[in-house]
């Protein structure tokens, strides 16, 4: 069995707070994995030391069959994982004066020649590679628009297709519906699953709504204080559970909807009377 993932007692403290506290886990490569959790869990932090973006206090991650990190360190060989690794920020970290499609191609830079990225002078196959992602997440129309003016759910799905332009095997989302209304996170979520089923990709979405994660990613994670706390199938994220893992904080898991066949109310009717109380 082949694992994208793995970290050992994986430790991470702040001034005022341990961030992380002796996270071990795996994924196996495929998954599509929903990361869950309160404010200041731990979320972000995990996240963000698969790519090696920061360092851990101690432990040890392995990504693709390598180990990147140990004892606090990054090792040898950590950039080359690094360029396998597609990130996806919660504010789509486009440059906005650029074209879109050029947002899209600055996925390509890591196997572009220094001149040619300098000068960010892409092939004619390497064009034609962003568009196809483009039209791929449903936005080719936007191609030579600037990124500024694109909406929130557009400039996610851009930041998709420049993770497909990448070939990342793992693909990782910190919140990236937090700030998108209710119906472009759903096709946002959508285009993850599609990736994730058509292109093979490892994906791990960090995510505040338990309903995107029941209906979207087999597997849930879910952090508290720092800690593993759940970690088995989404289909068993109920109300009475999460109140459990969560207490009060539980109710930020939902988002109140006005129709009543929205996921979010089936799970609030029986929270608003377990996890509130």
């Amino acid at each position: 069995m082949s694992y994208a993932v793995v970290t050992r007692d994986l430790c991470k403290a702040y001034a005022n707070c341990q961030a992380l506290d002796n996270v071990s886990l795996k994924i196996r490569e495929g998954e599509m994995v929903a990361l869950l959790g309160a404010s200041g869990s731990g979320k972000s932090t995990l996240l963000r030391h698969l790519p090696g973006f920061v360092t851990s206090d101690s432990g040890e991650i392995d990504v693709l069959g390598q180990t990147i990190q140990a004892k606090g360190k990054r090792l040898p060989g950590f950039r080359h994982v690094q360029s396998q690794i597609g990130f996806v920020f919660q504010q789509f970290n486009l440059v906005n004066r650029l074209p879109v499609i050029t947002n899209v191609l600055i996925g390509q830079l890591h196997r572009t020649s220094w001149w040619r990225s300098l000068l960010m002078r892409f092939t004619v196959a390497q064009r034609q590679q962003a568009l196809e992602a483009l039209v791929s997440v449903g936005i080719e129309q936007t191609a030579w628009q600037r990124a500024s003016t694109l909406s929130g759910g557009q400039q996610q799905r851009a930041a998709l297709a420049r993770c497909l332009v990448q070939g990342a095997r793992i693909i990782l989302a910190d919140e990236p519906i937090a700030s998108l209304d209710p119906e472009s996170s759903r096709k946002v979520m959508e285009l993850f699953r599609q990736m994730n089923q058509r292109h093979h990709c490892t994906i791990i979405v960090s995510l505040h709504q338990v309903e995107f994660a029941v209906r979207f990613c087999p597997r849930t994670i879910a952090l508290n204080a720092g800690k593993v706390v759940y970690d088995g199938p989404s289909s068993a994220l109920t109300p009475q559970l999460l109140a459990e893992l969560y207490g009060s904080s539980a109710s930020e898991f939902f988002t109140p909807r006005a129709d009543s066949e929205s996921p979010s109310n089936a799970f609030l009717a029986p929270l608003s009377a377990t996890a509130l109380v």
